[in-house]
């Protein structure tokens, strides 16, 4: 039962934070039928769709990019939007500032290792230094494709981890955070793969050093990081 009240709870705040965060979208950029725009790491385009829900896209000029073909083909179509099926690289065949924007959000801290081998690497140092190249590589990706963009990742200092709803969890030193984690996966609320490399501030400023940073505060905390070129 605690479960269930805690899982309601989370994902209702989940869903509150996705919902400002579209707002603040809106609020910078003007769509229209001509708008080019690629989600980058889009699953299914379920987010995309509801970002974009009152303004005048076509759905035929929005893209959705994901490493997951079968969740691309669904979004194709459920919402008739244009599939990508993108490797781990993150590289896309598009020519330089193909897109008007380049929406990517919750995926750059996603963007680390092979996922074959996340339980392999348990130092950190080495988890991080990996990750972070992969990461301005994706960066970079980002900016070459869109004239303008939005990417939204987890603050990493934020109290509750994102992708675990575990505790201070993302202080932890990774040799001590994978065998937790191992155990939480199974008897915690909500499970997760050992993939993301969180960002700070100071960092989504260096991968991003064209764009405004915005913060989304809950309870006096950075929530979550936005960097945005307009």
């Amino acid at each position: 039962m605690k479960m269930k009240i805690i899982n309601k709870f989370v994902r209702r705040f989940s869903a509150d934070a996705r919902a400002k965060r579209a707002n603040i979208f809106r609020s910078h950029f003007q769509i229209d039928g001509n708008t080019r725009i690629l989600d980058l790491g889009s699953e299914d385009g379920s987010n995309i769709f509801s970002v974009l829900q009152n303004t005048n896209f076509d759905a035929g000029n929005v893209f959705i990019a994901d490493i997951e073909a079968e969740l691309v083909n669904v979004g194709n179509k459920r919402y008739g939007f244009t599939p990508v099926v993108a490797n781990e690289s993150g590289i896309l065949p598009f020519s330089d500032n193909y897109f008007d924007i380049v929406y990517c959000s919750s995926v750059i801290e996603h963007v680390t290792v092979a996922k074959s081998d996340l339980w392999e690497w348990k130092d950190g140092a080495k988890f991080k230094a990996s990750s972070w190249e992969r990461q301005r590589e994706f960066a970079n990706e980002i900016i070459r494709l869109g004239k303008r963009y939005f990417v939204q990742t987890p603050d990493k200092y934020f109290p509750i981890e994102s992708h675990t709803w575990l505790p201070l969890i993302g202080y932890l030193p990774r040799s001590v955070f994978l065998p937790i984690l191992s155990v939480t996966n199974q008897l915690w609320v909500k499970a997760a793969d050992p993939d993301f490399s969180l960002l700070s501030q100071s960092e989504m400023k260096t991968l991003f050093p064209d764009a405004e940073i915005l913060l989304e505060k809950t309870i006096g905390l950075t929530k979550s990081i936005m960097a945005i070129k307009k």
